[in-house]
């Protein structure tokens, strides 16, 4: 009796052994297996990670790495902290951002893809686009401008440009009072929204929403500064909008530099300076 117990044990110990064998054999090729297919899968994909911004593809030499994305990032973002000294990032690799402002007005950043382009115009009903970008902008970020535009024309957008140099203060302040009057233009014709973007839309473009709000909708600087920023977080120079502000109101030969004037200088201005801005800025459409 003890020795059928005996050999019954043994032999369900090793009936047990040989299942569990062959249960881990059968799991390493249902492994293997995986792991070929998942190869044989993503072998002519690409994968891309929106934490890093590092685009990776496996080949037949294995993973191969392609950090261009996040290097441009880090140059552009490292200039953008270092000359607008403020925290703000553009994550390019994420696509397209961009914030409705007010009814009519948006502010984002550089639509990357002629897909983009059907996006606004099907999901924000937009009309323009005002591209406050220099040709080397676009060029930097592989942008192919003239699909772009194409694609703008096919959806009946008036695609309109007003370049200024990023992270140049000088510039923007030049640049505002024409790239306000043909935003002030688009929005008066009333056919659609306007999409105001420079290349991460945290410097330009807010820039010149926010000069529009100012000389055209009733709004001080501040006011006009904290209603966009509330909605979109961003940096864009304060001192360069009150300086073109001075330059329209203030044009006479023997005025005061704007520099030596105090710092919350034409941060509000007086209604007939605000008449004299908009009859000046609209002289400057079709220039």
């Amino acid at each position: 009796m003890g020795a059928v117990t005996t050999n019954g044990w043994f032999s369900s110990v090793l009936t047990s052994s040989l299942e569990n064998e062959a249960y881990l054999e059968k799991k390493k090729k249902k492994k293997q297996k995986s792991f070929c297919n998942f190869k044989l899968q993503v072998s002519n994909k690409k994968f891309f990670s929106s934490n890093i911004g590092i685009s990776c593809k496996l080949s037949e030499g294995g993973i191969e790495g392609n950090i261009r994305s996040s290097s441009k990032m880090d140059e552009y973002n490292t200039a953008m902290k270092k000359m607008m000294r403020n925290p703000y990032e553009y994550h390019h690799d994420l696509g397209m951002n961009y914030t409705l402002i007010v009814d009519n007005l948006i502010v984002g950043s550089q639509p990357q893809k002629p897909e983009d382009i059907d996006h606004l115009k099907e999901e924000q009903n937009v009309a323009y686009i005002l591209n406050l970008q220099q040709d080397k902008d676009v060029e930097f970020w592989g942008i192919d401008l003239q699909l772009i535009v194409k694609r703008c024309k096919e959806l009946g957008i008036r695609h309109m440009r007003r370049p200024a140099r990023d992270f140049d203060p000088d510039s923007l302040r030049s640049g505002l009072p024409k790239a306000v009057s043909s935003l002030e233009w688009a929005i008066s014709e009333g056919k659609g929204r306007v999409y105001v973007h420079c290349t991460a839309g945290l410097g330009r473009a807010p820039a010149v929403a926010i000069a529009y709000m100012f000389w055209f909708c009733g709004m001080n600087l501040n006011t006009a500064y904290e209603t966009l920023t509330s909605k979109r977080p961003c940096g864009p120079n304060k001192k360069a909008i009150r300086a073109a502000t001075y330059d329209l109101a203030k044009n006479d030969p023997w005025k005061e530099p704007f520099e030596n004037l105090p710092g919350h200088a034409f941060e509000d201005i007086a209604g007939w300076e605000r008449k004299l801005i908009q009859d000046r800025v609209r002289a400057l459409r079709g220039t």
